[in-house]
């Protein structure tokens, strides 16, 4: 059976893309490089040994979507990653945010929605819950205006993949609202590739410790938690793998109750900036360089999700513990910079 996973090559399309091959579907991936590169082909092919098919696409250009669909008529599902994930670069470039996450977006459902049956899985993101009002977070908890135009693009997907579901019968989707993926693949063949300055703390803290970052600055300790610091739920990537195909073999055995469904995945478990230093240095042995400094504007408090609903419905839960995960993330920094 044929999937089509967008972004693919990209940090958590290429861990979704193993999933797959290890349970016998065939992938053909769309990406366009622009965040990612070929190489991580060769580490998917030395995990499972299958090398799937790659296409260069920017999916903004429709002729050249509409083109891959004429082609490939037997893909029996989507899993959509493709997109610009940086929340300070989308509030500089909101329209590049808007072009690339909402278009792309339009143009696949445009191609789906011609199919007499599709499945259809959207990488969405707890950002849509803002900063939510208890914790932990279920699907049911409001979505709040968004504190970014990357934030906004989640928001509007999930609407724009609601309303096509309404009147397209056809269109099975499900919505992925994830929490904080970190880690690595345990073969250390393919990890996190951050290009520039990394986005996310994980990598910031892999990197301080190899050196290449001189110091990690913690953005404030006077937050209305145990230590001070910001609390997130760090979801080991190769669970978040697995959800995507639990979630997807949901829809393509006829599973699903609506032909538009939310979950959240997390580890249910909230753990602070302090504590993920501390696991860290825990797994490394090295202490870390790193300091206090001011809060940084639009960060939230706290968000981490009640996973009842993935557990029960879904069938899956995150097996990782933290140190597991930072484990695997640290052997894939010192395996990179070698």
């Amino acid at each position: 059976m044929k999937i089509l996973v967008t972004g693919g090559l990209g940090f958590i399309g290429s861990h979704t893309t193993v999933e797959l091959q290890n349970k016998g579907y065939e992938v053909i991936i769309i990406d366009d490089l622009s965040n990612s590169t070929e190489k991580v082909l060769d580490g998917i092919v030395a995990i499972t040994g299958k090398r799937p098919i790659f296409e260069k696409i920017d999916l903004k250009e429709r002729s050249k979507v509409e083109d891959f669909f004429k082609r490939h008529q037997d893909v029996a599902g989507v899993i959509h990653f493709a997109a610009s994930k940086a929340v300070g670069e989308s509030v500089e470039k909101p329209l590049l945010y808007y072009e690339n996450n909402i278009g792309a977006l339009v143009y696949l459902l445009k191609e789906l929605s011609q199919k007499n049956k599709s499945s259809f899985i959207f990488s969405s993101s707890c950002t849509v819950y803002g900063q939510a009002d208890k914790m932990p977070i279920t699907e049911s908890a409001p979505v709040k205006p968004a504190e970014s135009p990357y934030g906004n693009t989640k928001q509007m997907g999930e609407e724009i993949i609601r309303d096509t579901c309404k009147v397209t019968p056809g269109i099975n989707a499900i919505a992925l609202r994830y929490f904080n993926p970190m880690g690595a693949h345990p073969s250390g063949e393919i990890g996190e590739l951050p290009i520039g300055v990394p986005q996310n703390l994980v990598p910031f803290i892999t990197q301080t410790g190899m050196g290449i970052r001189e110091q990690l600055s913690v953005f404030g300790d006077d937050y209305p938690t145990e230590d001070g610091t910001c609390i997130r739920d760090y979801i080991h990537v190769v669970d978040l793998a697995k959800a995507h195909v639990v979630a997807l073999e949901r829809l393509l055995n006829g599973k699903n109750q609506d032909n538009y469904e939310v979950f959240n995945v997390g580890t249910g478990k909230g753990s602070s900036v302090l504590e993920v230093i501390k696991s860290f240095e825990k797994v490394s042995g090295k202490k870390l360089n790193y300091k206090i400094v001011d809060r940084r504007p639009g960060d939230i408090t706290s968000a981490y999700a009640d996973t009842t609903k993935a557990n029960k419905v879904l069938g899956w839960k995150a097996e990782s513990t933290l140190d597991e995960a930072m484990k695997s993330a640290w052997l894939w920094e010192e395996k990179i910079r070698k």
